[in-house]
């Protein structure tokens, strides 16, 4: 029995207090198919000798059910929970188990080895402390192997265990070992791990698991249990880093008291330590650490903490405390790694919103640099990242953040990429470093304004977005519109789709990538138009809603009025002046939006536009009545 199962049995109150105190490392083991991962870690839940008899039960029942070792325990039922997991014999979603020893506590993250499951390994590794990676003996460093480290390295594990399991089926060889521990670390040296140790084993017999195995006594190293008592937790590392807070909530109960609290992200601090709100560059001291136990004199990462500060200063949800003395940068433009977890790929131009730590912000992909190739590392020119692909981008933000690159803190480095259309958490990314442009670029101020070029012109200045099949009439609505409002004495411009092609978007092409490009473009300039006073009228095939949304969050609430065109193809193929159905049909254009590219309609436009219904001044009439009942014109 071990001391903690006395304990538990004599004194439950000292276990509890000794278990509170206990260091917390989460690891994660990933390896290839049938490498044993879920019977390595259902062993260490085994020999921890905290499973429950209900458990115990249920693993025998199973076991001759659905086991694999004849009348034997099959270990990795204790994980593999998920039916199809079972039938198969593979690992699908990540799961979670817990259990702890006399020294620590353990939360292990069993996962998926697929390459179509590389978003689930992400999700598991990005909080480890260590990865325990597998290697089959019999087959030795395969390409999936070359993978998994990769993936490790990329989210910031340092220490790797490499457990070359199935030891026994090899006759226990020490050469087979030291052949597989040389390609490994000729491998790991492209990496940046910090320590890497290789532990011969075999999850099944239970050989070198939690006891020295008698089969292999050439090995001197630890046992896996070991290794895990002692490797180092990644919160102690950052306990020495420069102190991060990013503030979670303002909390201000009454009119006495006004705290920031959040999660210390990395380093320490103390009551009188000078520290810096970012990204304002505001300076202020410490007044108080307060928790709901009482007062602390000093608190250190990992930590959920409350501070008043000395001086009357504006800090809000999403801005960063730090210390003084050795602040993050801060900018609003980024290389940055991504992993792409979702079904519709990333594309160049699109945007997203990015939570990173409290903070949230837009982020616009910039040019996709190159994708990686995870089994051979190269880079690989690319436009767009389907799921489960991982590249480098460049981002750029609505609004500066503070960061630390992410290979120096997680917590401040790390982000996620939300669809604005779905809200479904479509990537997740690490910062590399802030782009010079971010700081030596800035936004110039000057004396004429907006609210100055539109006064002078007598109106409000917006935008009216005509989005649509090709042919549906939106430039021939415009047009009209147009001349009504030039006919009313209003200073308008008319952007359309092929003319703005003509020059500013020569260069590009109509796939997906290029279409949000163009829009994006066109955003930017019908910005610019209304920041000069003008009405805009856009006349664009726009065919996606995340990009139409991305130019709407370019202008304030009642700027941008969306209109959608909509005309049945059939119809307007019939109306179509430049012959560009004819020749889809003819095999001799590809890529033609309603034809063989997809047009998602709007959801909720301000106002459609039944083209099967309606003429041409029907429709422009239709326009310039919801303007005059917004009181946009006269």
């Amino acid at each position: 029995m071990s001391h903690a199962s006395t304990l538990i049995s004599e004194d439950i109150l000292a276990y509890l207090e000794a278990h509170e105190h206990k260091s917390l490392l989460r690891f994660i083991t990933c390896g290839s198919v049938d490498d044993g991962k879920s019977t390595l870690i259902g062993r260490l839940l085994y020999e921890s000798q905290l499973l429950f008899e209900d458990q115990l039960a249920a693993l025998e029942r199973d076991s001759q059910r659905d086991g694999t070792q004849g009348d034997g325990l099959d270990f990795a039922l204790l994980l593999d929970g998920l039916a199809a997991e079972r039938e198969q014999g593979i690992t699908i979603d990540v799961a979670y188990r817990y259990f702890s020893t006399d020294k620590r506590k353990y939360i292990v993250a069993d996962t998926p080895g697929h390459e179509q499951y590389t978003r689930n390994m992400v999700t598991g590794a990005s909080t480890a402390d260590c990865a325990v990676i597998l290697v089959d003996a019999r087959k030795g460093v395969l390409t999936q192997t070359r993978r998994h480290s990769y993936l490790v390295s990329l989210l910031g594990i340092r220490h790797v265990a490499v457990a070359v399991n199935k030891m026994d089926l090899v006759d226990y060889s020490e050469e087979r070992f030291r052949e597989i521990e040389r390609d490994y670390r000729v491998l790991a040296s492209q990496l940046a791990f910090d320590e890497i140790t290789c532990i011969p084993l075999s999850a099944l017999r239970g050989d070198n698991m939690t006891e020295r195995s008698e089969a292999m006594p050439w090995y001197r190293g630890p046992t896996l249990m070991e290794y895990l008592e002692t490797v180092e937790v990644d919160q102690e590392r950052l306990q020495r880093a420069p102190f991060r807070l990013p503030v979670q909530w303002v909390n201000r109960p009454d009119l006495d008291f006004r705290g920031f609290a959040g999660t210390i992200a990395g380093g320490a601090v103390a009551s009188g330590d000078r520290v810096v709100v970012l990204p304002s560059g505001r300076e202020s001291t410490v007044e108080r650490i307060v928790t709901f136990d009482g007062d602390l004199e000093r608190a250190i990462a990992g930590q959920a903490v409350t501070f008043t500060l000395a001086d009357e200063i504006d800090v809000s949800r999403g801005d960063l405390l730090a210390a003084a003395a050795a602040p993050p940068p801060v900018g609003d433009q980024f290389e940055a790694t991504v992993v792409w977890m979702a079904d519709e790929p990333l594309l160049r131009g699109r945007t997203y919103v990015m939570r990173v730590g409290t903070k949230t912000v837009t982020a616009t992909i910039a040019p996709l640099k190159y994708k990686l190739n995870v089994d051979s590392l190269e880079h690989v020119a690319a436009n767009q990242l389907a799921l489960n692909e991982i590249g480098v981008v460049e981002l750029e933000l609505s609004q500066p953040i503070a960061f630390d690159p992410y290979a120096a803190n997680r917590e401040t480095g790390g982000f996620i990429l939300i669809d604005r259309i779905t809200n479904n958490t479509v990537g997740a990314g690490m910062l590399h470093f802030a782009l010079r442009r971010s700081a030596n670029v800035q936004w110039q101020p000057v004396e004429v304004d907006r609210a100055a070029r539109a006064a002078l012109k007598g109106q409000e200045p917006f935008v009216v977005w005509l989005t649509g099949l090709p042919g549906a009439g939106k430039s021939a609505i415009a047009d009209v519109v147009e001349q009504r409002l030039l006919a009313l004495g209003r200073h308008t411009y008319l952007l359309d789709g092929d003319n703005v092609r003509q020059g500013l978007n020569k260069d590009l092409g109509f796939r997906p990538s290029d279409r949000a490009e163009n829009i994006r473009r066109a955003g930017e300039v019908a910005k610019l138009m209304v920041d000069a006073g003008l009405i805009v009228l856009a006349a664009f095939i726009s065919p996606f809603r995340a990009d139409r949304e991305t130019a709407r969050s370019l202008f304030a609430d009642g700027e941008f009025l969306e209109v959608h065109v909509d005309a049945p193809v059939e119809l307007a193929a019939r109306r179509d002046r430049k012959g560009l159905y004819a020749k889809a049909e003819r095999g001799e254009l590809a890529n033609l939006t309603g034809v063989d590219a997809p047009y998602e309609p709007p959801e909720d436009p301000d106002l459609r536009l039944d083209m099967a219904a309606l003429t041409l001044e029907e429709a422009a009439e239709r326009v310039l009545a919801v303007l005059r009942d917004r009181q946009l014109v006269p």
